[in-house]
């Protein structure tokens, strides 16, 4: 190992981007805590309320939220029992299933989020320009893309770029 290796800026990168993402998944843990929710659940209900009907298979959940299929059904069980979203049989698939939204759901996400956008417009996407922001989405596209391809199953093709 040699001095020059250690200034790489690549290990300034990486450093620069746990440290903003450790910073500011903390401040939104918090605010999430407060509506009962962990940052695992909010993911999940994010990504249907996203979804087309508000639905997604749970083999597609799985892959989006890059948990396993026992993790993904443990959070769902969890969704379930608090009236978040429930489950529904796949019509041609009878091995799959559907993890849908409820309207309990959907207005928990509307009670949430005021906040959550707050915090994010302060704490991350605020002291960006317009430019910058547009360059950070572009970036980490690229970046989940390589590392994490299959973020985006299940979700309709023009839909992609804003997942």
């Amino acid at each position: 190992m040699t001095d020059e290796m250690l200034e790489d800026p690549r290990i300034t990168a990486i450093g620069l981007f746990m440290e903003a993402f450790s910073g500011v998944n903390a401040r939104l843990n918090v605010q999430l805590a407060e509506h009962g929710l962990g940052n695992v659940d909010f993911e999940v209900l994010v990504r249907l309320a996203r979804s087309p009907g508000g639905e997604l298979r749970m083999t597609d959940l799985a892959a989006q939220t890059g948990l396993s299929t026992s993790g993904v059904t443990r959070v769902v069980d969890r969704l379930e029992r608090d009236g978040l979203a429930t489950r529904r049989a796949c019509p041609t698939d009878r091995r799959g299933s559907f993890t849908v939204i409820t309207p309990v759901g959907l207005a928990k996400m509307r009670e949430v989020l005021p906040g959550h956008l707050t915090l994010i417009d302060a704490w991350f996407t605020g002291p960006l320009s317009a430019a910058e922001l547009d360059a950070l989405l572009g970036g980490l596209r690229k970046i989940r893309d390589a590392v994490r391809p299959e973020a985006t199953s299940g979700v309709p093709s023009m839909r992609s770029a804003a997942a």
